[in-house]
């Protein structure tokens, strides 16, 4: 286990612009996450996430970078940060904390800093400052957090050979330029069986096979869907020739009318919509972690007799793993922008005596690098979704915050695909990469509900909603 930091650092200060005819306020508010602790004598870098305000630039920009912490091997801290103008251009903030151990106070609370544009032209120069008294507030968000979501290993299979098992990976994501929506879908199901016999002979899958299937939305014509497989699994579960490859990073494949080679990558950290340790560990029926939130996807797809080339695709890559298929289930993907997202997952148990309560609703936003609510599966009792075609809505209030969402699935970008559990049991879903979206989040403050948050998504959202025969 890798033990990382993270915290929330805030600083204000002044901005120059170029020509030094005029001084405005600026301050940004930014979340750390640095994957490893520091080394007393090294350097760490970290990933870097919020808002940033300068007067006659920026009101409130959303704002990515790094973070680097060399106290000792280089002595500085230094500061990287990208943001857009309120006229839409983009912005570059590079500054760094020259530390000096005989200064220590004013060295660790003072960042210089220089602001470009794109083409390298400076814009101003900047002086920013930590508050001391913010000092208490700081050291009381700052936590270690435990890395364990290596995302190659995420990306692996975790069948190892028991019946009644469903492991699955998924990727979804929107062409920015025809608007097309897609999604791949594969399978490694384990049917319901009893226990081979020790000694008996094996194939190496005793029954298991590779499936799934491909769908494309277009937003100006019905969508496509096609299955492949099923393959079984030869020798050491190695897939069969002409399956489909699902590789870290690489998705390759055909499915009737449609074919794909595909690249995605992704800097974010995984979302767990379920505890980790629930992922690790299978404690519970099903489990299902996002491990590319923010992918964008790079390559070619082919419907039929034409081809969309994927460039900066948004999307994501996520995987399941347990016993089968819900008994009713809801689903939603949406790309925020600017690195935030929610994935929400509603479903009622199959278990015997669980089936007619109420869906538990997992949600997880990340907002400017910051993941709510803290703990999803705890917070579930206090989220409510009301599953239905063609819309559904999920509603909850955690402490004081309070999140709605609707979603609208139209029915003519809408493809309908059966399933089946590991112990054949059959299911349906209905699902779109051209769903609409309403978020809207808020927060309490003096007494009343004011917003913190709102997006709507007009046929970018990806959905699905599930259920029995």
């Amino acid at each position: 286990m890798r033990m990382g930091m993270r915290f929330t650092e805030r600083m204000a200060g002044t901005w120059r612009t170029a020509d030094g005819c005029r001084e405005q306020p600026i301050g940004f508010d930014m979340h750390a996450d640095i994957p490893s602790v520091l080394h007393p004598l090294g350097s760490v870098s970290g990933h870097l996430a919020g808002t940033l305000a300068a007067g006659g630039l920026a009101q409130q920009a959303e704002a990515t970078g790094t973070i680097e912490l060399s106290p000792v091997e280089h002595r500085r801290i230094r500061y990287t940060i990208d943001f857009r103008s309120d006229d839409g251009t983009l912005l570059h903030l590079d500054g760094w904390k020259s530390i000096d151990w005989l200064r220590p106070v004013s060295t660790w609370t003072t960042l210089p800093a220089t602001i470009t544009a794109s083409g390298g032209s400076v814009v101003g120069t900047a002086t920013l400052r930590f508050r001391l008294r913010d000092l208490p507030a700081f050291a009381a968000r700052m936590r270690a957090t435990p890395w364990t979501d290596d995302v190659l290993a995420l990306q692996e299979p975790r069948w190892k050979g028991r019946p009644g098992r469903l492991d699955v990976w998924y990727e979804t994501f929107t062409d920015p330029v025809t608007g097309t929506g897609f999604w791949l879908h594969h399978e490694l199901v384990a049917p319901s069986g009893p226990p081979r016999r020790p000694g008996a002979p094996s194939s190496g899958g005793d029954g298991a096979y590779l499936h799934g299937w491909a769908a494309a939305f277009p937003p100006d014509s019905p969508p496509t869907w096609a299955r492949y497989g099923p393959h079984p699994l030869g020798l050491r579960q190695a897939p069969a020739a002409g399956a489909p490859r699902v590789e870290p990073g690489a998705r390759s494949g055909e499915a009737g009318p449609l074919r794909w080679d595909l690249r995605f990558e992704d800097h974010s950290r995984p979302l767990h919509t379920v505890p980790a340790a629930a992922w690790r560990r299978e404690l519970l029926p099903a489990a299902h972690v996002v491990f590319a939130p923010c992918a964008t996807f790079h390559g070619t797809v082919v419907v039929g007799d034409r081809t969309v080339a994927v460039t900066d695709a948004p999307g994501a890559a996520a995987r399941i793993y347990g016993h089968g298929n819900a008994e009713r289930w809801a689903w939603l993907h949406a790309d925020l922008g600017g690195g935030d997202v929610l994935e929400v997952v509603a479903a009622v148990p199959r278990r015997p005596g669980l089936r007619r309560l109420a869906p538990v609703t997992m949600v997880q936003l990340r907002q400017g690098g910051r993941d709510w609510p803290a703990h999803p599966l705890l917070a579930a009792p206090l989220m409510r979704c009301r599953i239905g075609l063609p819309g559904w809505t999920v509603s909850g209030r955690i402490g004081g915050r309070r999140l709605h969402v609707r979603v609208e699935q139209p029915a003519e970008h809408c493809v309908t695909v059966p399933y089946a559990d590991p112990d054949g049991s059959p299911a349906t879903c209905t699902n779109t990469e051209r769903a609409n979206a309403h978020v809207l989040l808020e927060r309490r403050q003096a007494g009343r509900w004011l917003p913190d948050g709102e997006w709507r998504l007009k046929g970018t959202a990806h959905a699905e909603v599930g259920s029995r025969p």
